[in-house]
C-alpha cells in the first residue's frame, strides 16, 4: 500500500515538472518577444496655441486627432505604441507650475486601438510648450528592452521652458547610448521652431519634416512608426585608405568612418557581371562649420577612369550632406566565368572647420553599400543608358526639325504676300 502511494506520488510529481518544463519555456519566448519588440511614443504638443485654425480649414489639434486616428489604425502588431502630451492639463500663467505639464496619455505597451483613440479624443488645447520635460519622461517611458526606441515629437511653436534647452536634452538622451531616436514634426513652423526641432532630430539621427497638410502628418507619422518595426541594422566600423589600391573590400551592408575636413577615403567593392552597386555616403557636421560644403561620392575602375559619380550640397542649414550613385555592370554575353570587377569608391568632402573649432577626430561619414542583381529589361534607364529613350530623343530631333522648316516657309511666304501688297 505504501509503494502504491509513493509510486503514485512519484508519477503526479513528474507529470508536474513537465508541465512545469513546458509552461516556463512558453513564457520564457513570451517575455523574450516582449523585450525584443520595437516602441514607440508619440508626443503630442496641446498648448493652446493648437487652437489656430491654419490646417485644411480645421484647427491645428482637430488635424492632430484625425492624423492619430489614422496612424492608430495602421500601427503594426509588433509595434508597442505610447502617446504623450505637454502642455494639456494646467491653463495657468504659473511658469514653474507650466513646465511639468507633461502626461502620459497612453502608456506604451500593446495596442488597444479603441482604448488608444478614446483617449485622443479628450485632448483641448490648454497650456504651456514644455519640450525639454516632455522628451525626458518620453525617454523614461521607452526605457528598458532591446529592441528599436523611437520619440515621434509633434509641435507647433517653441520650447517656453528655458534653460532646460530641449537640443540639450536631446543630447543628453543620445549620450546615454540606448538607441533612442528622436524626429521631429513642425506644424506650420516658423525659423526658430525649425531650427530648435532640426537641432532635436540631429542630435539623435532622426528626421525634421514641416507638415501643413493633415494627410502630410498622418502619412509622415505612419512612415515613421512602420520604421520602428524595421530590423535594427548595426554600422559596421570601418576605415577607408588615401587610395584605392589600400582601401578595404566592402559587402552590402551600412558602415561607419571618420574623415578629416578636406579629406579623401576610398573604399573597394567587387562587382559580378549582371550585378548593380548601390551606393550612398552620409557626411555629418558634429561640430561648428563655415557653410557652402558639398560632399563627392565617386565610383572609378582601378586604373582611375571615372563611372559615375553623384554630389551634393548644403549651405549650413542642416548638419548632414548625403548623396548616391548606382552602377550596373552588364552580363557578360556567353561568358559565365567572367571576372568580378573592382569598383572604387571614393568619398570626398568640402566640410571646413569654424573658427577655433578642432578639426580632429575626423567627421562622422555612414556608407551604405547594396550589391543586388541587375535589371533584366532594357527598360531601366540607369542600366542601359537611354534605353528605348533613344526613340524618344530622336523623334523630339525629328520634330523640331520638321517645326522649324514649316515655320520658316511660312514666314518668307508672309514675306512675299507683304511685299506684293
Amino acid at each position: 500500500m505504501i509503494r502504491t502511494q509513493r509510486l503514485a506520488a512519484g508519477v503526479c510529481a513528474l507529470l508536474a515538472a513537465l508541465t512545469a518544463g513546458i509552461a516556463f519555456p512558453a513564457g520564457a519566448v513570451a517575455d523574450e518577444t516582449t523585450a525584443t519588440a520595437p516602441k514607440v511614443d508619440l508626443v503630442i504638443d496641446v498648448s493652446g496655441s493648437m487652437r489656430a485654425k491654419d490646417i485644411d480649414g480645421q484647427s491645428r489639434m482637430a488635424a492632430a486627432k484625425q492624423a492619430f486616428n489614422e496612424v492608430l489604425d495602421a500601427t503594426p502588431e509588433e509595434v508597442q505604441l505610447g502617446i504623450r502630451t505637454l502642455g494639456a492639463n494646467y491653463p495657468g500663467d504659473d511658469r514653474r507650475t507650466g513646465c511639468k505639464d507633461t502626461a502620459q496619455l497612453y502608456p506604451v505597451g500593446p495596442l488597444d486601438r479603441t482604448e488608444a483613440k478614446t483617449a485622443v479624443a479628450t485632448l483641448t488645447p490648454t497650456g504651456w510648450t514644455p519640450i525639454g520635460p516632455a522628451l525626458l519622461k518620453a525617454a523614461d517611458d521607452l526605457d528598458g528592452g532591446e529592441g528599436s526606441k523611437r520619440i515621434v515629437l509633434i509641435s507647433d511653436g517653441e520650447d517656453t521652458c528655458a534653460p532646460l534647452d530641449p537640443c540639450e536634452v536631446a543630447r543628453e538622451i543620445a549620450a546615454k547610448g540606448i538607441g533612442l531616436t528622436i524626429d521631429t514634426l513642425g506644424l506650420i513652423p516658423n525659423t526658430k521652431l525649425r531650427q530648435q526641432l532640426s537641432c532635436i532630430a540631429e542630435a539623435t539621427g532622426g528626421t525634421f519634416t514641416s507638415v501643413e497638410h493633415t494627410d502630410e502628418l498622418a502619412d509622415k507619422v505612419n512612415q515613421l512608426v512602420d520604421r520602428a518595426a524595421d530590423p535594427v541594422v548595426t554600422p559596421v566600423a570601418t576605415t577607408g585608405a588615401d587610395q584605392c589600391a589600400k582601401a578595404p573590400t566592402l559587402k552590402s551592408g551600412l558602415y561607419t568612418d571618420r574623415e578629416e575636413f578636406g579629406q579623401q577615403r576610398w573604399y573597394r567593392v567587387d562587382l559580378e557581371p549582371g550585378q548593380e552597386l548601390r551606393t550612398s555616403v552620409s557626411v555629418s557636421a558634429d561640430r561648428a562649420v563655415n557653410p557652402s560644403h558639398g560632399v563627392l561620392l565617386r565610383a572609378v575602375t582601378e586604373r582611375g577612369r571615372e563611372i559615375v559619380r553623384g554630389e551634393a550640397a548644403g549651405n549650413g542649414r542642416t548638419d548632414v550632406v548625403s548623396t548616391g550613385l548606382r552602377y550596373p555592370k552588364a552580363e557578360a554575353d556567353g561568358d559565365d566565368t567572367a571576372p568580378a570587377e573592382t569598383v572604387c569608391l571614393q568619398v570626398t568632402q568640402s566640410f571646413s572647420a569654424g573658427s577655433g573649432v578642432q578639426s580632429t577626430p575626423g567627421l562622422p561619414l555612414e556608407l551604405t553599400v547594396d550589391v543586388v542583381d541587375g535589371p533584366s529589361t532594357s527598360s531601366d534607364v540607369a542600366s542601359f543608358g537611354l534605353g528605348r529613350g533613344w526613340w524618344l530623343l530622336g523623334a523630339l530631333i525629328l520634330t523640331g526639325f520638321l517645326a522649324g522648316v514649316v515655320w520658316g516657309w511660312l514666314s518668307r511666304w508672309r514675306f512675299a504676300v507683304w511685299r506684293t501688297n
